[in-house]
């Protein structure tokens, strides 16, 4: 087959496989890309959980995994309300809630996979401080799933893959070359600097975004999300990289940007009072 009718072909498949794809993300409404399956990186997450729980060591602090799972408990109900009370699909329905803590002082993060599968490590207590500051936290990570950030990250890491295949092959081959005359991957280096990284710091920011909104939907004080952000970037006594080799907003950005929206999240989604 030469070259212009497979890229015919594969123009045509392309086409066919995104037209359905496209969603937006909840209450933001920005669009996303999603051509992975969410069942399936579902499934993936929850037997990749269950390998963590074996080889990471589980903390022995019940209090604060008591305090977790309470949080958390108000958020799924809360989150599952509103969006009952919106009469807006529930993104968590098929979520199969978990959460640990895992001892790791030198650790300052937390996570949620795909399905609502989370885990915060002890390192990050020293920013948190308080129930508020956790809470922040954990909405934030809790967003990233209810986003499905990850099932969008895999969906365009998919797709660059597949479109820089075809553009090497419509070239005849100019970007193998550019990698072999390097001796690096340059241009899945370039593509993650220009084109992966920033949109990561943009679903980052959507995270924050709606990480407060479900704070504030459970009940919690937001105001103490940009102070755990003033302490992590004492924290990091500015070790942070430049903010375009980072999937990471700059610590300054996203405390600007966090007081930019309080009030709004303060205002237009106030605690959920449950009847």
């Amino acid at each position: 087959m030469n070259r212009r009718k497979f890229l015919s072909y594969v123009g045509c498949g392309c086409g066919s496989f995104l037209l359905p794809s496209c969603t937006t993300a909840p209450i933001t409404e920005r669009k996303q890309l999603k051509i992975v399956s969410e069942a399936s990186l579902n499934a993936r997450a929850a037997k990749l959980y269950e390998k963590i729980k074996e080889k990471e060591k589980m903390s022995d602090d019940t209090k604060t995994l008591n305090e977790i799972k309470e949080i958390g408990k108000k958020m799924e109900d809360s989150i599952s309300e509103y969006f009952d009370r919106e009469n807006l699909d529930d993104p968590t329905k098929n979520f199969n809630w978990e959460y640990i803590l895992i001892d790791k002082k030198k650790v300052r993060n937390a996570w949620c996979m795909p399905g609502g599968k989370i885990a915060v490590y002890t390192g990050i207590l020293d920013a948190t401080k308080n129930t508020n500051g956790l809470a922040a936290v954990m909405g934030h990570e809790i967003a990233h799933a209810v986003a499905k950030h990850s099932v969008e990250r895999a969906s365009r890491g998919t797709l660059l893959n597949v479109g820089t295949r075809i553009i090497d092959i419509a070239s005849g081959g100019v970007l193998s070359d550019i990698n072999r005359t390097t001796g690096q991957n340059t241009v899945g280096l370039l593509a993650q600097l220009g084109i992966m990284n920033p949109f990561n710091r943009k679903q980052e920011s959507e995270a924050d975004y709606l990480g407060m909104i479900f704070s504030s939907l459970s009940g919690y004080d937001i105001r103490e999300t940009v102070k755990i952000w003033e302490r992590m970037k004492e924290l990091n006594k500015g070790k942070e990289p430049p903010e375009f080799m980072s999937t990471h907003p700059s610590s300054n950005n996203r405390i600007r940007d966090l007081n930019e929206k309080m009030n709004e999240v303060i205002l237009d989604y106030p605690p959920i009072k449950f009847t």
